[in-house]
């Protein structure tokens, strides 16, 4: 494993906004956008009020591409920090197949950012985070804005921008044209009918749809800073694919960080807990989404 690096973005700082706060509020249920029949919606999770606006985490749940819910997203300790977190539905492939869940979620981040004076946070300082697919779905967002086949029609406010401002991936895929040969016999069991749902297809099937949908496809110069979190000992998502990640990034001189979890599998309460909380918030604030301080 390549050695790991820290850096100077990275190194450790006082935090603005560290000492926490009440939550002022959570809007559960918002209505960001219709396709058919079919409402999705976000729960938004708010701060306490303070003198500037606060930044935001998207957070994206997984569940394989084809289940999961929005609810308790796991950053949501954050927002007694001062961040704000909003938390959002997307189209499942039971439903519909990929790129529409990425539709999806970047109509979340245009409604949120259309509506950020009502909601009060900063429409330049947001983040996105998610797990798993989730967190998959996240980066691809992230190093995607403006890309032709995956902005799509979703939701109301087409005039704004999709793009965020960092990305936080925990144990998420990035090269869906190599995510099988890196798979152990129980992963190949999990990703394969999940692919299958995603793609309709295998990637060996739909090799350009499956370069489409992989994050590190699109790595690019101005893409924002990521941060990886990843176990060593996963079942299910290869770690490899967050290595795959972490190297574009490196190859294409970016701010990246990977963060190993030793002995850990797929998904835990280590992975949420102070330790890796304290690395989240020191990201964001070094990427310069981050609450004013307070007094």
């Amino acid at each position: 494993m390549p050695r790991l690096l820290r850096p100077a973005w990275l190194l450790p700082l006082a935090l603005a906004g560290a000492l926490p706060g009440a939550p002022a509020a959570t809007r559960p249920d918002l209505e960001f956008a219709r396709v058919g029949e079919q409402v999705l919606r976000l729960d938004l999770h708010l701060p306490a009020p303070a003198a500037a606006p606060a930044p935001l985490v998207v957070w994206v749940h997984g569940g394989a591409w084809k289940g999961g819910s929005r609810r308790k997203p796991p950053l949501a300790p954050l927002v007694a920090r001062g961040w704000a977190v909003a938390s959002v539905d997307y189209r499942l492939t039971p439903v519909a197949p990929f790129p529409a869940n990425i539709h999806d979620l970047k109509a979340a981040v245009r409604f949120l950012r259309a509506r950020h004076a009502e909601y009060g946070f900063a429409p330049e300082r947001i983040a996105i985070a998610g797990a798993s697919a989730g967190a998959h779905l996240a980066a691809l967002v992230g190093v995607t804005n403006g890309h032709p086949e995956l902005e799509g029609e979703v939701g109301a406010h087409r005039d704004q921008s999709s793009a965020v401002q960092a990305i936080v991936s925990f144990y998420g895929a990035s090269n869906l044209e190599t995510i099988l040969a890196q798979s152990t016999p129980f992963g190949l069991n999990v990703r394969i009918p999940a692919l299958q749902l995603l793609l309709r297809g295998q990637p060996a099937d739909q090799p350009a749809l499956a370069r489409l949908a992989s994050p590190v496809a699109h790595v690019g110069p101005g893409d924002p800073p990521l941060l990886l979190f990843h176990g060593d000992q996963d079942p299910q998502m290869p770690v490899a694919q967050s290595l795959e990640f972490w190297g574009a990034y490196e190859a294409a001189g970016l701010p990246v960080r990977f963060v190993p979890l030793h002995g850990s599998k797929h998904g835990g309460r280590e992975f949420y807990d102070e330790t890796r909380l304290t690395l989240v918030r020191e990201f964001l604030a070094r990427a310069g989404i981050a609450p004013a301080s307070r007094p």
